[in-house]
């Protein structure tokens, strides 16, 4: 098979997990039937194939859990700010060499993820004006529309509808007017030197008004593509996404 000339050659995903969470305390651990919710991560990125998966835990326990099935672990400094600033760190630390020319970056809190998401995002990178791969899923609830939670990607799609070019993320309804809204899948791959750049780039003014850190990459003129997927995975914030994701999984993880 042909690689596309701007196709990354060596990915890694990252995926990024530390014990702190507001709604969830210890979520990376977890338990769904037998085993640790980062473990469920981790064998969905393996499922993918996209060559090596390396958790980057913010606490030793998390690695121990990973190791403890064979898997890789990088542990890293508590106090990052974003799971971006956790990615790059552990990247420097396993690949110093730099053998590695793109990251998938997939949150710790996706154990139902599907691998074909992975491939969408890392797909984009194909072509070599993107700097950053992401997906979005249209939203089908009106309550959802209208959730300042939900980060809605506003997209010039190509005629295929499947991809296109990220123009600008905001929490409200967007775009305007009659037709679809997106919900952002906060999955990413980033080309490594788009990596470094955004990681040591300051926080932006959209970026800080928004609360979007994906907008700290556009204002500083890097391309955004994303890709569409069909559904949201979900995510793992509060007991009850736990025992959803328990149902999900019961049967076989």
């Amino acid at each position: 098979m042909t690689t596309a000339p701007g196709a990354p050659r060596a990915p890694v995903t990252l995926i990024p997990a530390r014990m702190a969470s507001q709604r969830l305390p210890g979520k990376p651990l977890a338990d769904i039937h037998g085993a640790p919710m980062i473990v469920h991560v981790w064998r969905r990125a393996m499922e993918a194939g996209h060559g090596r998966v390396v958790v980057a835990a913010g606490e030793p326990e998390i690695a121990d859990a990973i190791e403890a099935v064979g898997g890789e672990a990088v542990l890293t400094r508590a106090d990052h700010p974003s799971g971006s600033d956790r990615i790059f760190e552990a990247l420097e630390r396993i690949d110093p060499e730099g053998r590695h020319d793109a990251v998938i970056n997939v949150q710790g809190d996706l154990p139902v993820l599907e691998p074909a998401v992975i491939h969408a995002a890392l797909d984009l990178l194909a072509d070599p004006a993107v700097d950053i791969g992401t997906v979005a899923a249209e939203i089908a609830d009106p309550a959802e529309r209208e959730s300042t939670s939900v980060n809605k990607p506003v997209v010039a799609w190509a005629p295929d509808g499947r991809r296109g070019r990220a123009l600008y993320f905001t929490k409200f309804p967007a775009p305007w007017g009659d037709g679809p809204v997106f919900h952002h899948i906060g999955l990413y791959a980033f080309r490594r030197a788009a990596l470094a750049r955004f990681v040591h780039l300051p926080p932006s003014p959209l970026e800080q008004r928004e609360r979007l850190e994906q907008l700290r990459a556009l204002e500083a003129g890097m391309r955004i593509d994303v890709a569409r997927v069909d559904t949201v995975p979900l995510g793992v914030d509060t007991p009850a996404d736990l025992d959803r994701a328990r149902a999900l999984l019961a049967g076989g993880a």
